[in-house]
């Protein structure tokens, strides 16, 4: 009788145990999260954009595209390296997908403008998207084509759509430039109206 109790007792732990293990997978997979890298300009505008939306975890500021192992910000500056100033975004698929980042993108620059972002000139400011996997590639290709077959801008989109390859972080004084430096006159020339035009357009996205 003894015997069977403690057998018992056993079949129930490892069933419990069981339980957990499988519980603590599925917390693992729903807290997944994605990764987007986009170049749309000054990467001050377009991290200060993006950190604002719902379900974006991370923004950073760097350097992609090129060919230059660890640019510096001198050396990108230059266009020679082939990098563009892009931000590298950590999102929740559950909480905003893929096409409403986007959207988000294609919104808030001139995606006409080939290598160029206002007054900012150079390959370094390019338009593109570096996508991570098939399904990115898909999805920007298409929404691509439907704006422009749409027309809605004045000109064709000339946003190249890459694999993605390499990020480098940005230096420090780069990260969260917006928050740090609210009162510097470029913020307050050209970040400001973006981000308050932004802010009217996807007010239900915002934090």
């Amino acid at each position: 009788m003894t015997s069977a109790v403690s057998d018992e007792k056993i079949v129930m732990s490892r069933y419990l145990f069981i339980l957990i293990i499988l519980g603590m997978s599925q917390l693992s997979v729903s807290g997944q999260t994605e990764t987007a890298t986009f170049a749309g300009g000054c990467f001050w505008c377009t991290e200060a954009i993006f950190k604002s939306l719902k379900g974006v975890e991370t923004v950073e500021s760097g350097y992609s595209g090129g060919k230059t192992k660890n640019p510096t910000y001198r050396e990108v500056c230059t266009g020679e390296t082939g990098h563009a100033e892009a931000i590298q975004i950590t999102f929740d698929p559950k909480v905003i997908g893929f096409r409403e980042l986007l959207e988000v993108f294609w919104e808030t620059h001139d995606p006409t403008t080939l290598n160029r972002q206002g007054a900012d000139v150079g390959t370094q400011y390019r338009s593109a998207i570096f996508y991570h996997s098939t399904e990115q590639k898909e999805i920007a290709e298409k929404y691509k084509a439907e704006l422009d077959k749409e027309k809605i801008f004045n000109g064709p989109i000339v946003t190249e759509i890459t694999p993605f390859d390499k990020f480098y972080k940005a230096e420090n004084y780069h990260q969260d430039y917006f928050d740090n430096n609210r009162t510097q006159g470029y913020c307050q020339m050209v970040i400001v109206p973006k981000l308050e035009k932004f802010r009217k357009i996807f007010k239900d996205k915002l934090k």
